[in-house]
């Protein structure tokens, strides 16, 4: 038999667990690599993560445009986050390559082609680079890690809205 518990008890033990999950999720962060950089992207903002499907190529937009997808019946605009950043195009079909649909908080069908996905890091296992300064708005933050690797931080929302990334089109 189950052990009987009151429903005071329920609760308590249920609000104990959503707060849990609320700081683990404040303090919880995506790693990716995208080309030769490592980024943090928080879990929030980083949305559903698929493997990309065929890309439809729009003519006339920047290289690292690239172009649409089709996910569950909703079209996604493609950036590949390496070549936006002026580093290598990513194989959209290689073994390791991910979208990201990071649009989703802001109702922006949005999707941002990564190398590979590197799994969920902590805040803490950083050591903040303030010696780095970086000109890009959406990068919030730079961290080195234990291996004095470096990674940086993300802001999805920084980067939405931004006209560098919004202007996809060859003048």
């Amino acid at each position: 038999m189950s052990k009987r518990i009151s429903l005071r008890e329920f609760q308590e033990n249920l609000a104990h667990r959503i707060a849990d999950a609320h700081t683990n999720e404040r303090s919880g962060l995506l790693g990716v690599e995208a080309g030769n950089e490592h980024w943090l992207v928080s879990l929030p903002e980083s949305g559903e993560i698929v493997t990309p499907p065929a890309l439809a190529a729009v003519p006339l937009t920047h290289e690292w445009y690239r172009g649409l997808a089709n996910v569950r019946g909703i079209l996604y605009s493609v950036v590949d986050l390496s070549r936006f950043h002026d580093g290598p195009l990513i194989a959209p079909h290689s073994s390791d390559a991910r979208l990201l649909l990071v649009g989703a908080r802001q109702g922006v069908h949005s999707a941002i082609l990564v190398s590979r996905v590197l799994g969920l890091r902590n805040e803490e296992d950083f050591e903040p680079d303030i010696e780095a300064d970086d000109p890009r708005p959406w990068v919030v933050a730079r961290f080195r890690d234990a291996n004095d690797n470096p990674w940086l931080r993300l802001d999805v929302s920084q980067l939405l809205p931004n006209s560098i990334f919004l202007d996809v089109g060859v003048n």
